[in-house]
């Protein structure tokens, strides 16, 4: 059973009347001076912090997509979601919103609901506050560095704390937006995130009681990541994410899902197992609406995934049609790997029929088809109950031995040949200097491994091999993506945020 309580946005309504005399009219709803006085309150504003979470389906659908192993797909006839298609072609701009603009506004306000609990953070004492206030940090962070993957150096209020810069404590208002700027550079954009993680960790506790709340372990895989992407600026980074790293693995709490516990490993029997450092959780026991997409508790990121209808299958609905794996990536797959049953969808064989769309290979994206569910609520595809694994442990794996390699550690071939073992069901296929530098084997175990999840876009960029891999890709541009057009003119910042190339 899945825990997540909806929590309602905060906001101020003033109540305004029209007349021939101006009248003095009192706030009428929420005011939120009058807020955080009980630990309760504290709590529902931190549920509202991790229900942002739930938005990061597009981040994660539009970086498959980003990815040269994943086609955007859709309508033959029509490019019924033109920013998808474009990001495929790498011919995206600051005019394509949709899903850009999306990650942008959701992940701003994801951070700015964070930052009204840490504004507030020391109102009232009560007894779990460092721990409450530890999960705000985890998820400050967790906002920030998406926005950052995605939009580089981005804009944000920094402050001085002890002699160290960090992110303000303060909500971001639209009138701070003229006077906002971005932080000096992208290296200084993951400090920053660094800084929230290392305040956080200490005070996390090693297991909780609800699924979607961070641990101590979620928040050094997590700063283990983040320290392996500013290693593309400083290697000294390299050290601390093998060292951060090494401390999730060591904690003995996660093991990789084994045998046939892996062939369901994507499905709800898998869901917030021994391999789940972090996961966002989905429900579908509420009916969702068209009017306000975010308001629901599930996904529907699946429903992009499946074949076009007209499709039958007792196990899975008709999708849209897109995040189309290729055939190259399939055959990237050996036979005796057990990976590749449980990240293909393949209808080749031609005893099912399905409406084939743009960019059509027979193959789909199997972690995250829309699943036949008999407590899905309401008829529209809003609302599947697909949890995201959003840290694994076989990623925790393979970025610290892609850590281990880069600082010359010793548990690089230990850790690559644990994953690798999953896959085979033993040691058959163990690393040997055959099979080349072990960077490039540790690269390409997290391609296999991680396919159809939304990390290989990224690996490729801060590892320096996007515009050798990836068709349209151009170099200091493509890095990061275009910041929404209309969200430049709003900020009148145009020249002062815009990407470079864009």
């Amino acid at each position: 059973m899945k825990y997540f309580k909806l929590f309602a946005c905060l906001m101020l309504i003033f109540a305004v009347s029209c007349s021939d005399d101006f009248v003095e009219v009192q706030p009428d709803g929420f005011n939120d001076a009058d807020f955080f006085n009980n630990q309760q309150d504290y709590e529902n504003a931190l549920i509202g912090a991790y229900d942002m979470l739930q938005a990061t389906f597009w981040n994660v659908l539009t970086d498959i997509i980003a990815s040269p192993d994943y086609a955007a797909g859709g309508d033959s006839f029509n490019y019924d979601q033109p920013t998808l298609q474009n990001i495929n072609l790498m011919i995206h701009t600051p005019s394509d919103e949709n899903q850009i603009r999306d990650i942008w506004s959701l992940m701003y306000g994801g951070l700015n609901r964070v930052n009204f609990i840490l504004e507030n953070r020391n109102k009232t004492d009560f007894a779990n506050r460092n721990e409450l206030i530890a999960e705000a940090l985890f998820l400050r962070a967790y906002f920030t560095f998406e926005l950052v993957k995605h939009f580089g150096n981005v804009p944000l209020k920094t402050t001085e704390v002890n002699g160290v810069l960090r992110i303000a404590d303060e909500r971001i208002y639209p009138e701070d937006e003229f006077a906002l700027e971005r932080v000096a550079n992208v290296a200084t954009a993951y400090a920053l995130i660094e800084e929230d993680l290392k305040e956080a960790i200490p005070n996390l506790p090693s297991v909780q009681n609800l699924p979607y709340e961070a641990t101590q372990g979620a928040a050094q895989a997590l700063l283990g990541k983040v320290y392996l992407y500013h290693g593309t600026f400083d290697q000294s980074k390299f050290a601390d994410a093998a060292s951060t790293l090494n401390q999730v693995i060591s904690s003995g709490q996660y093991s990789l899902t084994q045998g046939s516990d892996y062939e369901v490993l994507f499905n709800t029997a898998g869901e917030n197992g021994p391999e789940s450092v972090f996961e966002i959780q989905y429900t579908g026991v509420q009916p969702a609406s068209w009017s306000c997409i975010t308001c629901s508790q599930g996904t529907y990121f699946p429903k992009f995934c499946g074949p076009r209808s007209p499709y039958d299958n007792p196990d899975y609905d008709s999708g849209w049609g897109f995040c189309l794996p290729s055939v190259e990536l399939y055959d990237l797959f050996d036979e005796n790997d057990m990976r590749r049953a449980a990240t293909f969808y393949d209808l080749r064989n031609g005893d099912i029929n399905y409406s084939v769309g743009r960019d059509d290979t027979g193959l789909f994206n199997l972690k995250y088809m829309p699943r036949k569910e008999d407590d899905r609520q309401g008829a529209d595809p809003l609302n599947y109950a697909n949890n995201y694994r959003s840290i694994r442990f076989a990623d925790v794996l393979l970025m610290a031995a892609e850590a281990e390699a880069q600082s010359g550690g010793s548990n690089a071939i230990n850790y690559l040949n644990q994953v690798r073992a999953r896959a085979y069901g033993g040691n058959s296929n163990d690393y040997s200097s055959a099979d080349g530098d072990i960077l490039d084997a540790i690269y390409l175990e997290r391609r296999k491994e991680l396919a159809g999840e939304g990390h290989y876009f990224f690996d490729l960029v801060r590892t320096g091999r996007a515009a050798s891999t990836i068709p349209g890709f151009t170099t200091n541009k493509n890095e990061v993506f275009p910041i929404p057009l209309i969200e430049l003119q709003l900020a009148q910042a145009e020249e002062r945020w815009g990407n470079p190339g864009y």
